[in-house]
């Protein structure tokens, strides 16, 4: 069976990794003349963690990456209300990893190439449309900056990993529209500085309103002893001139080190750590609301092209390794279309659960919680733990990564 992706994201080339050891012929078609490391830091939970350990990742994750040991949750006031230990700190059979998303892309990618051969992948191929009937799926592709119509290829099933934007989708859904603004920007940057709490946390300061997320992603320290932290700046802007994903808009770095001014604190200064980075990137918050069906015969979607949503609760690219893992499953089971089928009854309610549910704030909701109930800080006594507890194991049972169902997992 051949298989061809659109798409060499974390997404796709997960996907081809698992496809070629599970004994599938895999082609990726990718857009770009150039594959670069895009993007700032992303963290991958433990239930993405097993699938990238059963392909014989979770070392070489490591060597570039940082094994978070804990989520500690703070108010404007550097008030600390919730903390909590991840991955194996938690007992979770596998680790949780903050990781700068291009040099994970690019590890899956030297790993693709190494396993699959240099034929495997093809850049600078834009998928134009695709064709497709009861026996094989026709991709045609062009050169993006010219239009010219390059190469055709045939595949028995066709996989759309070609994120937010992605032209398989557009072609399944012509009518659906651009992505969904959420009315929030982020602001992302990076600072070489001295460690935090432990020097392996993940810490979320603020509320919905104005909010901070920072933590560690380069495991090797400079020579001044100081890490590179991965930061982001979450703010209500309401209507917004950004109606495009793109990470290489410059942001106004004096305008954000204002807003955040007063956010010093013993353990962080905030301003400072913002006024440090080389440039700030400014990002619109969006999302697409969440299909009823991803399967159309022999073409299907994964990972952002099929469930693009918010940076909230750590989730975006362990879906679409999860959507890789399943998806294979179901090819190794049945015949291809059914396969299909059966890949969109599991993944498309339970991807459509994690999108709502970072609308509704996911774990974060407990940010706005403290923020409504405790607006000028709180003492210890007052942190109402069991109402956030409930939250956050709540979100831990929609996005598949409750302690208990995921260590029932084989290895």
């Amino acid at each position: 069976m051949k298989i061809v992706i659109i798409g060499a994201g974390i997404g796709g080339l997960t996907t081809a990794l698992r496809l070629h050891q599970a004994g599938f012929e895999v082609k990726v078609f990718e857009s770009v003349k150039t594959i670069k490391p895009l993007g700032v830091g992303i963290n991958l939970l433990p239930h993405s963690v097993r699938v990238l350990t059963q392909l014989g990742l979770q070392e070489k994750i490591a060597q570039n990456a940082i094994e978070t040991s804990d989520l500690v949750y703070f108010n404007k006031f550097g008030q600390q209300f919730w903390s909590e230990p991840r991955g194996r700190f938690a007992g979770y059979r596998w680790p949780q990893f903050s990781v700068h998303r291009g040099r994970l892309q690019l590890l899956l990618l030297e790993e693709m190439v190494a396993r699959l051969g240099t034929h495997a992948l093809v850049v600078n191929h834009h998928l134009a449309h695709f064709e497709q009937s009861k026996d094989e799926v026709r991709a045609y592709f062009i050169d993006k900056e010219t239009g010219e119509k390059i190469h055709e290829e045939r595949a028995d099933i066709l996989i759309g990993a070609d994120g937010i934007n992605s032209v398989v989708r557009h072609q399944l859904y012509p009518a659906e529209g651009p992505p969904v603004y959420s009315e929030n920007v982020l602001y992302r940057g990076t600072t070489w500085m001295k460690p935090f709490l432990n020097g392996t946390s993940m810490a979320m300061i603020g509320s919905l309103k104005q909010k901070m997320v920072v933590y560690p992603i380069e495991p090797n320290p400079d020579a001044q002893g100081r890490v590179f932290i991965n930061w982001v700046a979450n703010l209500q802007e309401g209507a917004s001139k950004l109606t495009a994903r793109d990470w290489n808009r410059e942001a106004d770095k004096a305008r954000l080190v204002e807003i955040y001014k007063a956010w010093s604190y013993d353990w962080l200064d905030v301003p400072a750590m913002i006024d440090d980075a080389k440039a700030v990137y400014e990002f619109p918050m969006s999302d697409r609301n969440p299909l009823t069906q991803w399967t159309f015969g022999r073409v299907t979607l994964l990972g952002d092209a099929a469930h693009p949503m918010y940076p909230i609760g750590s989730n975006g690219a362990s879906q679409a390794i999860l959507d890789a893992d399943f998806l294979v499953e179901c090819l190794l089971q049945h015949p291809p279309t059914e396969a299909l089928r059966v890949y969109d009854q599991g993944r498309v309610p339970a991807t459509a659960q994690v999108v709502l549910q970072n609308r509704a704030k996911g774990p974060d909701q407990i940010m706005d919680m403290m923020e409504e109930w405790f607006p000028a800080g709180f003492e210890s006594s007052q942190i109402p733990s069991a109402k956030l507890e409930e939250v956050m194991d709540n979100y831990k049972k929609v996005a598949g990564f409750d302690i208990i169902s995921l260590n029932a997992k084989s290895a």
